[in-house]
């Protein structure tokens, strides 16, 4: 980390978080929790991995406010919404921030792959929530199959999974896309005494300087992001309709994600107190960065 990385991340991150703190798709704690998310990880990672992190956001922002009036009665039952604070600045960036961190103090290709499979993640399951919701048939619930009101956590619907495949696919292209920027920025590529000096598991994932690496190419990279996304949007659903916080509006009789609604304290329905959204979207983006890494595993790209 230099100086210099800490004030472009810092200048960088400023711009974006109050760009959308001015559109009002950020509070002021969820701005503040941007600028210091961004900067550690431009100073830390690389463009590739701050970019990555970036295009999942202004991808999402955009999608959010995409037919907005149309989605407003939807999403007067989610525990948040578009208008993103400090809790889901971090549920979807800082498990991404942790993986940065590992890949400086253990270098290694399974950070990017684990990281490209959590930014997929919660992508995919912000695309299936903003363009699913525009779906003119009903969810089903991913738990029975059974038709559930529109905006039911678990509920999924054909044209969500196709926003949760497209989602994931981004995510490999933006990254395959930032990667160019320069071989080894980000699979912890390190020259021929390096790799010598190297020893164990690390002696297997090294590269000689100006080499790339199989998960800074394409199709690879949108393999990641295509199982990344599918499996972090999915186990969001079956979680959210399974173990979620659910209550009940005791004025519309509506199921809803928060403790109010119509102006009225919501009755407890199901589910664990402490699983909230930003849990449940933790949790997701886990098994987002599984599946991405297994990915990889599988087809020796590792």
């Amino acid at each position: 980390m230099s100086g210099m990385d800490v004030w472009i991340g810092l200048l960088g991150s400023v711009l974006v978080a109050g760009a959308a703190y001015s559109k009002r798709s950020l509070t002021m704690s969820g701005a503040a929790a941007a600028v210091v998310l961004g900067t550690l990880m431009y100073s830390l990672g690389s463009a590739a991995w701050f970019g990555t992190l970036i295009a999942f956001f202004v991808a999402s922002t955009l999608l959010s406010k995409y037919k907005q009036k149309r989605k407003a009665a939807i999403e007067s039952g989610y525990a948040k919404s578009g208008n993103r604070d400090a809790g889901q600045v971090a549920a979807n960036g800082g498990l991404g921030l942790l993986l940065c961190i590992g890949s400086v103090i253990v270098p290694h290709p399974a950070w990017w792959a684990a990281f490209v499979g959590v930014m997929a993640a919660v992508t995919a399951d912000t695309w299936a929530t903003e363009i699913g919701g525009l779906s003119r048939t009903a969810p089903r619930s991913i738990m029975t199959g059974r038709k559930v009101a529109p905006g039911t956590s678990g509920g999924v619907t054909a044209l969500g999974l196709l926003a949760t495949c497209a989602g994931g696919l981004f995510i490999g292209a933006a990254a395959w896309l930032l990667a160019r920027l320069g071989s080894g920025a980000v699979t912890g590529a390190v020259d021929a005494a390096a790799a010598a000096a190297a020893s164990g598991w690390q002696a297997a994932a090294v590269l000689t300087a100006g080499a790339q690496h199989p998960l800074e190419t394409l199709l690879p990279l949108l393999a990641a992001g295509l199982a990344g996304g599918l499996a972090g949007s999915l186990s969001d659903s079956l979680i959210g309709a399974k173990w979620q916080a659910m209550y009940r509006c005791a004025v519309c009789g509506r199921d809803i994600e928060r403790g109010s609604h119509c102006g009225s304290p919501a009755e407890p329905l199901r589910g664990f107190a402490w699983m909230t959204n930003d849990a449940v979207n933790v949790i997701g983006s886990l098994f987002g960065g599984a599946a991405a890494l297994a990915a990889a595993l599988l087809a020796g790209w590792l």
